[in-house]
């Protein structure tokens, strides 16, 4: 094995001379080339680095037998929660190895569907995909937005559902927007950017949101312009109708921060001015909906891990303000009203408990699940009697239960079939102790019977950031690795939101060591009880979580045997200067201020590589169209890995072509990225197969 890694011959990567002033302190950049995807050079680097990457996994003899198994497997029917609007139903289906899930409606549950929108037609490789949609109320018009090889840029079309036909709609420069429409079915809100410069596009920032409503049969240059904010050019909004039609709530976002503010227009008035309710940056405000004058919002307000208030915006001072549901020890991720009654969705220890209450909060019943796991749906009309949830878990393919609203009762309404056994298999959750004390639990996944003899390949997943919850979920790829003898493990370290805001800003700012220092403890606690060896221990995350895998590596490169960073932010000097990542300045810090500027330089995964240090076998993956967190992270990180690394073991960068961050990716991509993965991982770690 050390044979073939030494033979490897990296690209040249020059070294510019240039070097950056912060705050005093003198930091090079010498690959600041690699931030130009479309120089001739930075061309001739990608094409060399992925001749290298490509030939290699080419010849790991296992990498055949993988790809032809995750086939297998991963062709299998997969659906979609039904949801309903007018008097049709909608869902999304997949026969299994379809680049992109269609889009069908019916009239019953049990009539023939019909496909409305099959995205597999737009394009012969599967790069286009759905990215938005929305149902005009009386279930006749779609509104749908596409995404080309992933890019965060969407163009907006409609369809007539009845026909099927496409009318002459044509919306463009949207981002970071859905569309809602107004119940006379005549047009629709969404929120958009100005033109961009085409030729960089996928790398300037982008400032300056406007919410606009668009009139259906007129031009995009005739959208009426309903709110913006020239004196605030990173402020986002997102405009929603009311379930009557009456209002549009306007949530206006800053950042990533999931503080925001909120705002509404009554519809039914002309020229009605907009109000500002909450005009502060203070706390998450999550419109559910409302009564007479009694708006209904959950809220982490005095209530990290959740709560629900009324507020009557005819007097809508704090002290005013009615409590509904209390913070409870669980954390409240969302809210619907179907039947007259609160829906409630809550994390308990990472995996689902699902709640129903009446309008005045008193608790009516809880839902039974299927088990430990993760569940999703439950939407829905305020007076709906009926609704649908899928339930997943490590070893449970998403099964899609119809549930009754009055009887309490759930029913099977769509159960995939996967070939494979999951009674092979058996997951824990355990706690274990970080640097500091806190105890952090993660999930253990693998088959029965194994030894605890240390001796187990092991991959480690987390995130870690963002207020972003890692739940149990069903996977094709991972069940691959599962069945090689392999252990999965997820750790739900702080900057999630498993447990509520709290945990979240444990993990933020000048707090972000506490997320690495969480991810190597859970490392450290698997070799400790003897599921594995730092020689078989693999570590992975992607975005933010390659950012995890990036930090860690630099600080503990003995601990892993290998590391396997996904498109992540890995130059934490520059982030802000690219597309949206000015945003991710709320949870990270900004280098702009002399203090953060220490907490990021102290971390950055690009600047904190050793020359002369022996690091993990590596694959860094990265997509050519990925304008949230741009290529040029991983290709940086990649050339100044590869001229600080002294060992043996190969460090590698996959360059995914016509693709982006990862959102609308076509199943065939998806199949050679997880048979490159799980390829790497079977030498690196010397996993018999």
């Amino acid at each position: 094995m050390s044979d073939i890694n030494k033979s490897l011959t990296y690209p040249k990567s020059h070294k510019s001379d240039q070097v950056d002033h912060y705050h005093g302190t003198l930091v090079a950049d010498p690959y600041r080339w690699l931030e130009d995807p479309d120089s001739e050079e930075t061309k001739a680097w990608i094409s060399a680095e992925n001749q290298i990457t490509f030939d290699y996994l080419s010849e790991i003899p296992a990498r055949e037998k993988i790809t032809q198994r995750l086939t297998k497997l991963w062709d299998y029917e997969k659906y979609g929660i039904p949801f309903r609007e007018g008097d049709r139903y909608f869902y999304f289906k997949n026969d299994g190895l379809q680049n992109q899930s269609v889009l069908y409606t019916l009239l019953t549950l049990d009539a023939e569907p019909q496909v409305l929108l099959d995205p597999n037609q737009l394009s012969a490789d599967g790069t286009v995909a759905l990215s938005g949609l929305s149902i005009s109320e009386n279930g006749k018009l779609l509104a749908y937005g596409l995404s080309t090889s992933g890019s965060d840029w969407q163009e907006w079309k409609v369809r007539d559902v009845q026909t099927g036909e496409d009318l002459e709609d044509h919306l463009k420069w949207i981002k970071f927007s859905g569309a809602s429409w107004t119940h006379d079915h005549q047009g629709f809100f969404y929120s958009r950017y100005d033109e961009p410069n085409a030729k960089t596009k996928l790398e300037d920032v982008n400032y300056y949101q406007k919410l606009y409503y668009h009139r259906l049969g007129t031009p995009q240059s005739e959208d009426v312009l309903i709110y913006h904010r020239p004196d605030e050019k990173e402020w986002g909004f997102g405009g929603r109708v009311t379930e009557d039609g009456r209002y549009l709530i306007i949530s206006v976002w800053l950042g990533t921060d999931s503080k925001n503010l909120v705002f509404y227009k009554d519809l039914t008035l002309p020229n009605s001015e907009i109000v500002e309710l909450f005009n502060q940056f203070e706390a998450d405000y999550s419109f559910i909906d409302y009564d007479d004058s009694v708006f209904y919002f959950r809220t982490d307000l005095d209530a990290p891990r959740g709560r629900i208030i009324a507020v009557d915006i005819n007097n809508p001072a704090k002290e005013s303000w009615k409590e509904i549901i209390p913070q409870t020890a669980a954390t409240l991720e969302s809210i619907n009203i179907l039947n007259n009654q609160i829906v409630a969705d809550y994390l308990q220890d990472a995996r689902s408990q699902i709640k129903i209450f009446d309008l005045k909060g008193t608790f009516v019943r809880e839902v039974e699940l299927p088990g430990i796991g993760s569940a999703g749906g439950f939407r829905g009309k305020r007076y709906d009697t009926e609704t649908f949830y899928s339930f997943t878990s490590f070893t449970t393919p998403g099964a899609i239960y119809r549930y009754n609203m009055v009887t309490g009762k759930s029913e099977i309404f769509r159960q995939t079939e996967v070939d494979f056994n999951p009674d092979d298999y058996e997951t824990k959750q355990i706690f274990y102790s970080s640097k500091d004390g806190t105890q952090v639990p993660m999930f253990i996944t693998h088959k029965k019977g194994i030894k605890l003899d240390g001796n187990n390949p092991t991959y480690l997943y987390s995130y870690g950031g963002f207020n972003i919850s890692i739940t149990p979920n069903f996977s094709v790829s991972n069940l691959i690795w599962l069945e090689m003898g392999g252990v999965y493990a997820v750790a739900n370290i702080r900057g999630g939101g498993e447990y509520g805001e709290e945990w979240h800003q444990a993990g933020m700012k000048e707090k972000k060591q506490n997320v690495f220092d969480d991810f190597i403890a859970a490392a450290e606690w698997l070799i400790a009880h003897n599921y594995t060896k730092p020689a078989k221990l693999a570590i992975a995350g992607g975005s933010n979580g390659g950012l995890l895998v990036g930090a860690c590596m630099t600080q503990r490169p003995d601990l892993f045997g290998a590391t396997l960073p996904a498109v992540g932010v890995m130059d934490m000097l520059r982030f802000h200067k690219f597309t949206i990542g000015w945003a991710w300045t709320t949870e990270y810090g900004s280098p702009e201020n002399p203090e953060e500027f220490q907490t990021l330089y102290a971390y950055s995964p690009l600047h904190n590589l050793k020359p002369g240090t022996a690091y993990p076998a590596t694959l860094i993956t990265t997509a050519d169209h990925d304008d949230r967190v741009v290529p040029a992270h991983s290709f940086k990180f990649a050339a100044a890995l590869q001229a600080a690394h002294a060992g043996d073991a190969p460090v590698l960068i996959r360059i995914e072509t016509k693709a982006g961050h990862g959102a609308g990716k076509p199943t065939a991509k998806m199949i050679e990225e997880a048979a490159d993965k799980w390829a790497f991982l079977v030498r690196s770690l010397d996993v018999k197969v």
